[in-house]
């Protein structure tokens, strides 16, 4: 017999009225450059729990070997499970079965035409057999104004950037003095 997994707690009827962003949960990637020195070529990626920690590789078709995972991959992972979550709560409270809904989330990763730098396209499609598109359409909005992802995708995330402070305790850094 499966280990049922208990569904998570949250809601959209659950209100906040706060001011400030209020984090549930916080976690922290640590990318490392590998022998390439370089994230992307050959990186490798720890989370500070230690449940994810995996080799990451270029693709072929950006001249990698393609024999690991890369950061493309991984963001349409995130997308498509977060997606399908917002979905999942959505259609639940309509009383609908989620049972059937499977995301598919295709990120291309390519260059921008007006400036020359690197832009990632998303493209979800949501597999729910059975359910009428009338019925799914306005729940397919509802998931698109809750997901993270997809507000990340069409609002944009607040972003910070800050160097660590040195020594950051790495081998054969500076001892103050």
């Amino acid at each position: 017999m499966t280990e049922r997994i208990p569904l998570p707690d949250l809601s959209t009827r659950k209100d906040y009225t706060g001011t400030d962003f209020s984090p549930i949960y916080t976690t922290t990637v640590t990318v490392s450059g590998g022998v390439a020195s370089h994230g992307r070529a050959s990186g490798r990626a720890r989370s500070s729990d230690g449940a994810l920690d995996l080799d990451l590789r270029m693709p072929g078709e950006l001249g990698g070997d393609g024999r690991a995972t890369n950061p493309e991959q991984l963001f349409a992972a995130g997308f498509a499970a977060c997606f399908h979550g917002a979905l999942s709560l959505v259609a639940r409270q309509e009383e609908l079965d989620p049972a059937g809904i499977s995301v598919d989330a295709t990120v291309a990763f390519g260059r921008d035409p007006d400036d020359g730098g690197y832009l990632l396209r998303v493209d979800l499609v949501v597999n729910w057999p059975e359910v009428d598109p009338e019925i799914a359409a306005p729940l397919l909005e509802q998931a698109d104004a809750l997901c993270p992802y997809a507000r990340m995708a069409w609002q944009g995330t607040p972003t910070t950037i800050t160097l660590a402070p040195w020594p950051y305790g790495t081998a054969g850094a500076p001892a103050d003095g």
